[in-house]
């Protein structure tokens, strides 16, 4: 759609890039603010974005880039190249989770309670960020007769980025409220990969992006059934009254 934003001189502003750059700003900043009001160090909540953030754009790409093995081994330049687009949640949910853990062991802190206290604004991140991809013209849903109009592909779409965006909006306010309200350590966290799952899954039906490989699922379709048995599980030894 729109992938250029604007250039200064030699510098070309993508409108990707900068979509990322404000869902990190936005959501670290709403996140150093709750950390505040429950009274956690918020210099360490801001470390704890800057090493997800980082961490997780790492491993989107790395996971983009396995996807697409075949494109990137006779193009290997554009693999440091991050203005198309090219992220690949699931790989920056492994990547970011794992560095993120290491982060809060050496501060000594309670996983669930940080997790919890953050997922509420990846959700708003990721809406934030599923703009960019609109603009960007990737993730792109299937040719439809009432869609957007795509000039990147020159043909009508189904705007699978605009609903992906409204659905974690949901999300992110249905895990606000949840905040707001008495609960178990990692039942925030738990609820937001059970949702995020279920969105996922249901949304690949409508990308064109991603190849059906087993059952007419997608990698992603698969990989969502596994975290929403996992979220489900956990949140049942949650909710599970201790003897």
């Amino acid at each position: 759609m729109y992938p250029e934003i604007c250039k200064i001189g030699p510098l070309i502003i993508y409108s990707y890039g900068l979509m990322l750059a404000i869902a990190f700003l936005v959501s670290s900043t709403l996140a150093v603010f709750q950390a505040k009001k429950q009274n956690i160090n918020p210099d360490i909540i801001f470390n704890f974005c800057f090493i997800v953030f980082v961490s997780g754009i790492i491993g989107a790409r790395i996971l983009y880039i396995i996807e697409n093995i075949n494109y990137y081994l006779k193009e290997p330049l554009e693999i440091i190249i991050l203005a198309r687009g090219g992220l690949s949640w699931f790989g920056g949910l492994f990547l970011g989770f794992l560095f993120g853990i290491v982060y809060l062991k050496k501060r000594k802190l309670s996983l669930y309670r940080i997790l919890d206290l953050m997922s509420p604004f990846v959700a708003l991140g990721q809406a934030i960020g599923r703009v960019g991809c609109l603009l960007n013209g990737c993730c792109f849903g299937r040719i439809a007769k009432f869609g957007i109009y795509f000039p990147a592909h020159n043909l009508v779409l189904i705007p699978t980025q605009i609903y992906s965006s409204l659905a974690l909006v949901f999300i992110f306010v249905f895990l606000r409220f949840l905040q707001g309200r008495p609960h178990k350590e990692g039942e925030i966290f738990f609820a937001y990969l059970l949702f995020y799952s279920i969105k996922r899954f249901f949304i690949e039906f409508w990308r064109a992006d991603n190849e059906i490989i087993l059952f007419g699922l997608t990698l992603f379709q698969l990989i969502s059934i596994v975290i929403f048995c996992l979220a489900v599980w956990k949140l049942l030894l949650v909710k599970k009254p201790k003897k």
